[in-house]
């Protein structure tokens, strides 16, 4: 099968523009159409345009774009890819999809219109080129009923998830006629180029995440109606202490739209006459109720939450659905919630759970063994392996681990009896497997993951994984790949002489556990091994340095230890930057701060798409001191066109905003234009395969003969430099943009970037810059207002302005 190089997506609605939209994030360009209008609006009327105008030809599938271009979060990575989308119409510009390899359709989802615009497509389309549908509700066979052969053999389902950039759930639904070799072409592309988590579906109703997820929803809407809980007592008991999103159900659906959930769950109980909880998709009334009122949700402004003014500031109000009305929002008070949520560790969460006697205890019983007798049944119907199910209901719900991991996690054999107490049915299969000596649904064996083969061998079979996907946790299962650990990080060998540090701290904030670690590994690195990768596979790559520590010390004083750790962590950064052998870094997620600024030191960087990169200690009242105020100048004056008495000062000046403004990238692309990462530095799709990717850098930088970068010299600009700023600063503290003691913490960051008291410009060391970034944190530690910020990040999660 030829590659996919350019797509075409007919209709420019909700979902088709963001699939456009993220195909020109893994730059792919792609034609975006949709219908002609059948009448003028009053504007185009006031400026005489005809509905033969082709401004009023295209103003559908322009919209569309536009609203896709406004979409918080954003839909594209940098707002520049909106380029490589070219928008037409169905009339005029179907002839386009000759030109393509893949056909994307995503218009409303009624049978008959899309077998009338794919006679039309069928027309068009080259012999060969795939075509899929989006649909979530219509059986993929009946689509393309009729249409040619090679159609129908280069027909599939594919599902992607709301949005399409950060949901990675793609769910594949192939017809009985669909060649494999397009089956495999779009897993590959969906995986490699999309960075998605790809799932065979069956053709059946919603396939497999929304066929569970919606049944989850649903039954604890019911759930909670009989027996008297609140809003507030269901996002507690939905959200992470059940290994859930923070959104739990409620702030799920007013984000996902209320009018959604109705059409879908509606869809279901129709479509699904012999599923055995299909009462459970019936809408309550109290939902009739808010649908009529349209209290949809985000997209009405109010739902089961609503954002109100009160005094000048923004409160959330919870809607009350016993009186339709909205209140202030109470606080869950249940004992063994509190429990659980102040325990680390979701299985510690679900044991405290399980144990309990309270209501919380009874609520999560009964909503968890619905959902896992209801999944057991979907075997063979929807799929025919768990981990199909479970990875769709990760990937596109967001659950830490699916339901056949959480029926490992609870005990399958102690738990079936429970869940049959409560009406529901276990399938037989589940059973049978119990009897046959088995007692979990997954099994870890010598480094490799196995699951049981529900309609095959009926045995445990190896999870084949590919090559590019490295399980770090797997590996540190085979003694011998792990070199040495401790508790904030761990040296693991990935073969082939490439070895990888990997944090473990929570939000991989990095302490000295970390610091002393790295300075392993680059011992180890410089005497036995061939490069190394500085990577993990936690949520995120690092939140920063471990600010509690940091607090502490100041408030007892301890100013040499402070420096210390400042110290050690600046020479760590320096030893990445001029490592003899190869140092790749691998972020991802949250990379701030600290970890921002190991990124900075790398000789080169693999960096997964959604990185949230960004140097943001002013929040904490200090600046960057382990190197990355110094990294920004070096990279500003390097910005500079190589040529005689250039001025410095813009290029200065737009660093020292990025760090003053704590400006964080909102992808990795963007991170390019904040000077995070460099124009040679590259990105991965997937973060699955994000570990193996920076290998493959690092073994071809051994390969090209590596050689270390020489000693970097930096201009100091001075007095004349720091003046600007401080007319700058004080431009913005009179216009009350930043308050008296930012001004305070600016003029320090100031200081450091003008490279300190010269008369004239200087050429200096980077030791010479990384002492004042050195001397400027410790001052700022010593500060009560600085001290402040800190406590308030460690205790809200976000920023004081004081």
């Amino acid at each position: 099968m030829k590659p996919i190089k350019k797509v075409a997506v007919l209709g420019a609605g909700v979902m088709g523009a963001q699939i456009a939209a993220h195909l020109a994030n893994a730059g792919i360009p792609s034609y975006l159409l949709d219908i002609v209008p059948k009448e003028l609006t009053e504007d185009e009327k006031a400026k005489g345009l005809t509905l033969q105008n082709p401004d009023v030809r295209n103003r559908i599938v322009r919209e569309g774009l536009e609203r896709a271009k406004k979409l918080k979060p954003n839909a594209f990575f940098i707002p520049e890819l909106e380029k490589l989308i070219t928008i037409g119409n169905f009339e005029d510009n179907l002839n386009w999809l000759s030109e393509v390899d893949w056909i994307i359709e995503a218009v409303v989802e009624r049978l008959d219109v899309k077998r009338e615009l794919f006679k039309k497509v069928d027309m068009v389309r080259k012999p060969g080129t795939i075509v899929s549908s989006n649909t979530s509700g219509i059986r993929i066979s009946e689509i393309a009923d009729g249409l040619s052969d090679d159609f129908r053999k280069h027909f599939l389902g594919t599902h992607f998830f709301n949005p399409p950039r950060y949901m990675k759930l793609l769910e594949i639904i192939p017809t009985a006629e669909t060649s494999k070799e397009v089956i495999e072409t779009i897993a590959e592309f969906g995986e490699r180029v999309l960075g998605k988590g790809i799932v065979y579906c069956k053709d059946t109703p919603n396939f497999i995440a929304n066929r569970i997820g919606v049944f989850a929803v649903m039954y604890v809407l019911h759930y909670m109606l009989e027996n008297g809980f609140t809003i507030e007592e269901v996002d507690e008991l939905t959200g992470p202490v059940t290994g859930k999103p923070k959104s739990a159900t409620f702030r799920t659906l007013d984000l996902v739209g209320l009018d959604t959930l109705v059409h879908v769950a509606n869809n279901l109980y129709n479509a699904v006459p012999n599923d055995e909880m299909r009462d459970y998709f019936k809408v309550p009334d109290v939902i009739q109720k808010m649908l009529e009122n349209k209290w949809l949700g985000e997209k009405t402004g109010q739902g089961f939450y609503k954002r109100v003014k009160k005094n000048g500031e923004s409160e959330i109000l919870v809607l009350d659905l016993s009186t339709l009305s909205y209140r202030e929002r109470q606080k869950v008070k249940l004992g063994s919630l509190e429990m659980a949520k102040a325990t680390e560790g979701l299985k510690d969460k679900i044991q405290i759970l399980m144990s309990a006697k309270d209501k919380a205890g009874e609520f999560f019983w009964k909503t968890t063994s619905a959902v896992l007798a209801y999944t057991s049944n979907r075997i063979p119907e929807i799929s025919d392996t768990i981990v199909d199910i479970d990875n769709a209901m990760k990937w596109g719900f967001n659950w830490e681990i699916g339901p056949f991991e959480m029926w490992d996690l609870i005990g399958v054999e102690s738990s079936i009896e429970k869940i049959e107490s409560y009406g529901f049915k276990v399938a037989d299969w589940v059973k049978d497997m119990i009897k046959s000596g088995k007692k979990s649904f997954y099994e870890k064996r010598n480094g490799k993951i196995y699951f049981y083969d529900v309609v095959g061998v009926k045995d445990y079979i190896e999870m084949k994984a590919k090559p590019e996907i490295i399980n770090l946790a797997l590996f540190k299962e085979d003694k011998s790949r792990v070199i040495k650990q401790n508790v904030g990080a761990s040296l693991i060998h990935l073969g082939e002489g490439i070895l990888c540090l990997e944090f473990h701290t929570k939000m991989n904030a990095i302490g000295e556990d970390i610091l002393v670690m790295a300075n392993y590994a680059l011992d180890e690195l410089e005497k036995n091994y061939e490069a190394l990768v500085i990577g993990n596979q936690g949520q995120h790559f690092s939140a920063g340095a471990n600010l509690m520590m940091i607090l502490m010390l100041a408030q007892e004083g301890e100013w040499e230890e402070i420096d210390r750790a400042v110290r050690m962590f600046q020479r760590m950064n320096m030893r990445i930057k001029y490592s003899p052998k190869p140092v790749v870094v691998a972020p991802h997620g949250m990379t701030l701060g600290g970890g921002c600024e190991i990124v900075l030191h790398a000789p080169k960087v693999r960096a997964y798409a959604e990185s949230y990169i960004g140097l943001v200690e002013i929040g904490a009242g200090v600046i960057p001191a382990g190197g990355g105020t110094k990294e920004m100048l070096l990279r500003a004056i390097q910005r500079a066109p190589k040529q005689d008495n250039v001025d410095l000062t813009p290029f200065i000046r737009e660093a020292f905003e990025t760090i003053a403004f704590a400006k964080v990238s909102t992808s990795a692309l963007e991170a390019k234009k904040l000077g995070y990462l460099r124009e040679f530095d590259t990105i991965s799709m997937n973060k699955d395969y994000l570990i193996y990717d920076a290998k493959k850098i690092a073994l071809a930088m051994v390969e090209e003969g590596y050689k270390p970068p020489l000693p970097a010299e930096i201009v100091a600009l001075g007095k004349q430099l720091y003046a600007n700023f401080l007319v700058g600063i004080y431009l913005m503290r009179e216009a009350n943009y930043i308050t008296e003691y930012e001004a305070h913490i600016g003029k320090k960051l100031a200081y450091i970037m003008s490279g300190g008291d010269f008369t004239s410009p200087q050429i200096v060391s980077e030791q010479h810059i990384l002492d004042l970034e050195r001397e400027a944190f410790l001052s700022l530690c010593g500060e009560k207002k600085t001290q402040e910020r800190m406590q308030h990040i460690l205790k809200y999660g976000k920023p004081l302005r004081n």
